[in-house]
Parts: C-alpha cells; structure tokens; sequence
C-alpha cells in the first residue's frame, strides 16, 4: 500500500457509516474526519475559527504552500438549505470545501466548491474546487491570525489556568 500523498488526496469514496446520529454527532464526525483527512494530506487545521468579517469557519487549514482552505461542515441537507452564509468564507481562503458524509445528496452543492465525503472517521476528497489566490495583504493577516490562535489554544491546553492576552477563540 502506498503512503498517501501530501499534495494529491486519493479519490476515493470512505466506507458507509454506521447507523445515522443526531445532527450535533454527525457534525462532530464530519468536523473530526475532515480534520483527519487534513492532517493526512498535511495541512494544519483549526476548528471553529472566526473570521475578520465575524463569521466561524468550522474548518480552517493552513496548506504546505501557504494556501488556506475553509470547510464548511453540512450534516444534512436541511443544514445545507437553512445556511446561506457560507459564500462569505470565500473572501477568507483559496480554497472551499464542503465536508459532508455519504448520505448528503452531493448534486445539490455548488460546482465551484470542493467535496470532502465523511464515514466514521474517515474522509475523502472527492472534487478539488478551483483555487482564487488571497491578496498578499489578505494572506499575511490570516497567517497572522492562524498562528496566533494556535499558539493561544495549545498554551490554554497546556496551562489552562495561565491568563493569556491572546484569544482563543
């Protein structure tokens, strides 16, 4: 068996999960799935990060070249319809993905996003979504960002009772 690439995922459908969960469990299994498949693929990512224009991301991930890839989770397809706010992450990142798990009905999802398909803990992505490339300005500040909110939830995990001027959250 060949070692996963870091540049090119495999294609390939996850096995189908088990019996359905509650919309809070099959969010959390996409959402740590998706970040499975991230770490596989070698990208750093971060759950639940807010946005400079207010909005959370529920998956931010830092690529090996310095591109950023938002992946909104969706547990069903009342989820994908209630939610209207997921164009606004565009402005944020290179890349979007929907993550979603197997019985999402994949043809209601926009073309120009990419598809992350979830079963269990395991994910695949399924369609890459065509890349626009931040401004330099944009990219410096999220990096920024990014780095600074890892640094202060690993000194939370590490001393969580250690006051900290940096958020979070």
């Amino acid at each position: 068996m060949t070692e996963p690439s870091h540049t090119e995922p495999a294609l390939s459908m996850p096995p189908a999960c088990a019996p359905a969960a509650s919309t809070p469990e099959r969010t959390a299994l996409i959402r740590r799935a998706g970040a499975r498949l991230c770490t596989a693929l070698g990208w750093a990512a971060l759950h639940e990060v807010r946005l400079p224009n207010g909005r959370r991301a529920d998956l931010l991930a830092l690529l090996p070249d310095g591109r950023f890839a938002c992946i909104e989770i969706k547990s069903g397809l009342a989820d994908f319809r209630a939610d209207a706010k997921w164009p606004e992450y565009r402005d944020y990142a290179d890349l979007l993905f929907f993550a979603v798990d197997t019985d999402f009905p994949h043809t209601v999802l926009p073309d120009d996003a990419g598809l992350i398909v979830c079963a269990g803990l395991e994910a695949a992505l399924l369609r890459h979504p065509p890349g626009h490339r931040l401004a330099p300005a944009r990219r410096r500040a999220m990096t920024q960002m990014f780095a600074a909110l890892a640094a202060a939830r690993l000194a939370r995990l590490l001393d969580p009772e250690a006051a900290s001027p940096l958020r979070a959250d």
